[in-house]
């Protein structure tokens, strides 16, 4: 998956983020204080799996509380709308909850890693909403979380929150191919084209696969339609 390839670029540099980010911030720990309601995510994705559930994101969104609550109204459903551009995106409309392409599924263990696969050799292939992979990430994404993914990364398959917070981990604390988590570049009006770079920069970025990058452009003008703002300022492509 697309993620996948950005993720081990991500794990080998060990980047975290450390920003400071100006702006109001609230706890949004409940629907009523997330910036899209139930009826705006289904009208996103109409035909999801059934395993992608609102209340799973919600229940989610306590692992980061800066994600949607940062900055003025339009910047807070922005981020969202991005967010979810590239969830979608991902996962064709979330309908995809593990990575398609099972002939992948061993090749996302670095046996270089002191740890190991404990799992399994092909236990690490993509899941969630960012289809987060290999066994360095699990490992990352788990001990951020406070959650043993290095040996169950089939939580993340099974459990609707943990899947939605390993998607928030990787936006909020991963730069990825980039130079900047997609949290602050939205946050900080970067602009979309950030987090596409972010999350897939080294496939997509600088004249790669147009198709792929024009998708998530498009999915985000979208949904920003939904959520009643607009793309902000910045550069909405990479």
């Amino acid at each position: 998956m697309k993620l996948s390839r950005t993720l081990s670029l991500a794990a080998s540099a060990a980047v975290l983020s450390t920003l400071a980010v100006a702006g109001q911030t609230a706890p949004a720990s409940a629907a009523g204080s997330f910036v899209v309601s139930e009826s705006q995510f289904n009208q996103m994705f109409p035909s999801r799996n059934s395993f992608y559930t609102y209340q799973g994101l919600v229940n989610a969104l306590s692992a980061y509380p800066k994600f949607t609550t940062t900055g003025d109204d339009a910047t807070r459903k922005r981020e969202a709308a991005a967010f979810l551009a590239n969830v979608s995106h991902e996962t064709g409309g979330l309908k995809y909850v593990v990575e398609q392409n099972t002939a992948n599924y061993s090749h996302y263990c670095d046996t270089s890693q002191s740890y190991g696969c404990p799992a399994g050799q092909s236990a690490y292939y993509g899941r969630g909403p960012l289809q987060l992979s290999w066994n360095f990430n699990y490992k990352a994404a788990g001990d951020a979380l406070g959650i043993d993914l290095l040996h169950d990364p089939y939580k993340v398959e099974k459990d609707p929150t943990v899947s939605w917070k390993t998607s928030l981990w990787f936006w909020d604390t991963q730069s990825g191919a980039g130079k900047m988590t997609p949290h602050d570049a939205i946050v900080n009006n970067k602009g979309f084209g950030e987090t596409i770079r972010s999350i897939n920069g080294a496939l997509e970025c600088d004249g790669k696969n147009p198709d792929e990058r024009n998708d998530r452009i498009n999915l985000f003008k979208k949904f920003v339609g939904v959520l009643g703002t607009n793309v902000g300022g910045g550069n909405i492509s990479c």
